[in-house]
């Protein structure tokens, strides 16, 4: 077997969105964590790799990502899809823009799309302007983000400065009419030297519309829900077989510890309800861990009943979050809190943990290389574009759930531990 779509995220969270809503369709899916050491003996239909790179210096986020495409390569894929947050998270030169016009020229390939739409999610993207719900990005909490705080909603002038070529739109109206409007608006652009087209998506109709005409591309870029429709598209081209992939969560016991770093609006919400509904809660403070370390957290961990779920968390409103970050620096800042946190991941799982759910793109992928996973296996969502996810972690089978940031409802902590 051969993948048939190579896929590349930009962080962990959304590295399971996508590869949770690839799985809907039956067919199965591998997540690696970071790129693979050698070749594939056994890849899956859709190949998702994992990365770390959404913040990280431009240059070390393209050569990560070159490898990844060599891998996938490797394993068969001929297909691409660079995955990157439904709210476009980057800073004013990357990395979105300057990976893809990395892959684009590693693989030959002369104009890609941009398509973070994520209608199911409340994310939409209307004459080239994104909007989270209601509120256009640089109105969303997504100004406040304290790495890539999005201070503009149109996302041509966002990537722009990310890439050396043109930047096209292909708007609404045009959408709307079908695969045949959106292909001929796409020649017109390549004609026009526009390599980078943002695509307009209000509705999973429109994304429909774009995957369907844009299947065959060698490089797809966006949210996951951009991705969506291909399962079906590749069975239509005879491409995938109809078979459904077996469930992967056998053998998870224990109890389940939630650890929490991300300080979106949402996840603060998500904290509040699961210690308000009286799951036992630590709060970490960065300024205490630069003194005294993850001791006091590990010493309160190690006193919990497992079974109610106990809740570690940083996150934080966004004065409090400025408040430590201009004392100790961003960087330090958040060290600090993913190194206490993926302390407290490995604590639990020496101490029967079975389950984790993790809300957070940098926490979890602080977790997730603690615990030493290197291959997830896709399991049921637990809400859209957060599945629960499987793995072997020091001799035992566990059971993670890597949540992005604004990703599921209030409920989610208590939701996740609902889905089997």
């Amino acid at each position: 077997m051969t993948a048939i779509l190579g896929c590349i995220a930009d962080d962990f969270t959304g590295a399971t969105d996508l590869a949770g809503l690839l799985a809907r369709s039956g067919a199965k899916v591998s997540l690696r964590i970071g790129v693979p050491d050698g070749p594939s003996a056994d890849p899956a239909p859709f190949e998702v790799i994992a990365l770390k790179i959404r913040t990280a210096p431009a240059p070390d986020a393209v050569a990560q990502a070159r490898a990844a495409l060599a891998w996938l390569r490797r394993a068969g894929a001929e297909r691409f899809f660079w995955k990157y947050c439904s709210t476009f998270d980057s800073t004013a030169h990357g990395n979105i823009g300057p990976v893809a016009e990395a892959l684009l020229d590693d693989l030959g390939a002369a104009q890609t799309i941009y398509a973070p739409a994520f209608p199911e999610n409340g994310r939409r993207v209307f004459m080239g302007t994104l909007f989270v719900g209601r509120q256009p990005l640089a109105e969303s909490p997504m100004r406040d983000h304290p790495l890539t705080p999005m201070r503009d909603s149109d996302l041509t002038r966002l990537l722009t400065p990310q890439v050396t070529q043109g930047v096209g739109l292909v708007d609404r109206p045009t959408v709307a009419r079908g695969p045949d409007a959106v292909a001929g608006a796409l020649a017109d652009l390549a004609g026009q030297g526009a390599a980078h087209v943002v695509m307009d998506a209000v509705t999973d109709e429109d994304l429909r519309a774009i995957a369907t005409a844009c299947r065959d591309m060698a490089l797809l870029t966006g949210g996951s829900a951009l991705a969506m429709p291909l399962p079906d598209l590749y069975r239509a081209d005879g491409l995938l077989d109809r078979d459904r992939a077996p469930a992967p969560g056998a053998g998870v016991g224990g109890g389940t510890v939630v650890l929490s770093g991300s300080c979106s609006a949402m996840t603060n919400a998500q904290v509040a309800a699961h210690r308000d509904g009286g799951a036992p809660s630590y709060r970490l403070d960065p300024l205490a861990l630069a003194g005294d370390g993850a001791g006091p957290a590990l010493d309160w961990l190690a006193a919990q009943d497992l079974t109610r779920a106990p809740l570690i968390y940083a996150t934080a409103p966004p004065d409090a979050v400025r408040a430590a970050q201009d004392r100790l620096g961003a960087a330090e800042a958040g060290a600090l809190v993913e190194a206490a946190l993926a302390a407290c991941a490995v604590a639990a799982r020496d101490a029967g943990a079975g389950r984790f759910v993790v809300a957070g793109g940098e926490t979890s992928g602080a977790v997730t290389q603690a615990l030493g996973v290197t291959r997830l296996d896709i399991g049921p969502e637990i809400a859209p574009g957060v599945p629960w996810t499987f793995c072997d972690s020091g001799g035992r089978r566990i059971a993670l759930a890597l949540k992005s940031g604004n990703f599921g409802a209030e409920t989610f902590f208590a939701d996740a531990q609902a889905t089997s």
